[in-house]
């Protein structure tokens, strides 16, 4: 092999390795052991938004606005070359110039020249804030789903033992009890949907849908949102209310449900009142007892700091609904 083989064999191997290390997107740099700055990629140019000036001769602990000048972090480097250790995913929280609030992971090696006992070692610089931010609000859905199971198994536990069992076929209490239920997913569906601004006429709709069919009358009223805690138990009064005019009132002839609210202001917070009206039924007449269903409205409307008036008129239930609206 001539001189001029060697040169252009060397010189290709350079390139090639040279092209290796500016393609790489991780910001790197290489220090002597005084911890200057011998060499950099293009990453860490783009990356910390500076040049070959104002980095190649400098001291790492100089860079930026001292981001690196971390007493831990001097420790931990001054013995990767003496004594062939490693750093490996050092984290550096810091407010980088043109970058804001980072999390960095710093992983530094002694350089491995084939040959040569280097003196010099390759730092690696990632950037996990988009990572551990992503991590974050996975906790925090998880957190939050555990609670949500929490609450439903809860729920559905107080179903269980509420629906009434006494002078029931075992048919009956399955029927009663499974209608709740799907009433409590579709409010938990709904949550889920509609986040923070579940709509009134929808809620109403889809609660209503499963029971009464096109049998419901809903009669333009103005726009209401509703806040997520008022979802579940305006869900669950709709559903009590369908299934009675189901068993007894305007669902058990050829009846229809007549559904329309407004908002008033009362000492000034603004109030819903919904009106529910049957017609079209057979004859109404006061209940004899106080079953689950009726005890499961007055609680959850009270709970809301709202109201439930009925009247029994023989011409068909009529139900006033008051509830605050929550800002």
């Amino acid at each position: 092999m001539t001189l001029e083989e060697l040169y252009r064999l060397l010189r290709s191997g350079h390139i090639q390795t040279q092209a290796i290390v500016d393609t790489l997107h991780e910001p790197l740099i290489v220090l002597d052991k005084a911890f200057t700055v011998c060499n950099a990629n293009p990453a860490f140019y783009r990356t910390f938004g500076t040049d070959m000036d104002g980095t190649i001769g400098h001291s790492l602990f100089e860079l930026g606005n001292g981001q690196w000048d971390i007493p831990e972090l001097r420790t931990l480097l001054s013995d990767v070359v003496p004594k062939a250790s490693a750093i490996v995913g050092y984290q550096v929280n810091h407010d980088f110039p043109g970058l804001g609030e980072r999390s960095m992971c710093v992983t530094a090696r002694q350089l491995a020249i084939p040959g040569n006992s280097s003196t010099q070692m390759l730092v690696v610089f990632e950037d996990v804030t988009d990572r551990q931010r992503a991590e974050a609000r996975k906790d925090i859905l998880i957190a939050e789903t555990r609670h949500r199971m929490k609450n439903l198994i809860a729920t559905v536990k107080v179903i269980a033992r509420q629906t009434e069992v006494a002078g029931v076929t075992g048919a009956e209490y399955r029927d009663r009890f499974l209608g709740r239920v799907d009433a409590l997913l579709i409010a938990q569906d709904f949550i889920s949907a509609s986040g923070a601004n579940a709509d009134l006429a929808a809620l109403i709709d889809q609660c209503l849908s499963p029971v009464a069919g096109e049998r419901t009358d809903l009669v333009a009223s103005p726009a209401v949102s509703l806040s997520e805690n008022q979802v579940l138990p305006l869900s669950m009064i709709l559903h009590e209310l369908a299934v009675n005019a189901l068993k007894y009132g305007a669902l058990a002839g050829d009846g229809v449900i007549r559904v329309k609210w407004n908002t008033e202001l009362e000492e000034g917070s603004r109030r819903l009142v919904l009106q529910w009206q049957e017609v079209g039924g057979p004859p109404v007449a006061p209940p004899k007892h106080i079953g689950f269903g009726t005890r499961l409205i007055d609680y959850s409307i009270k709970a809301e700091g709202g109201s439930a008036i009925f009247h029994h008129d023989p011409e068909g239930l009529r139900v006033e609904i008051t509830l605050p609206i929550q800002q």
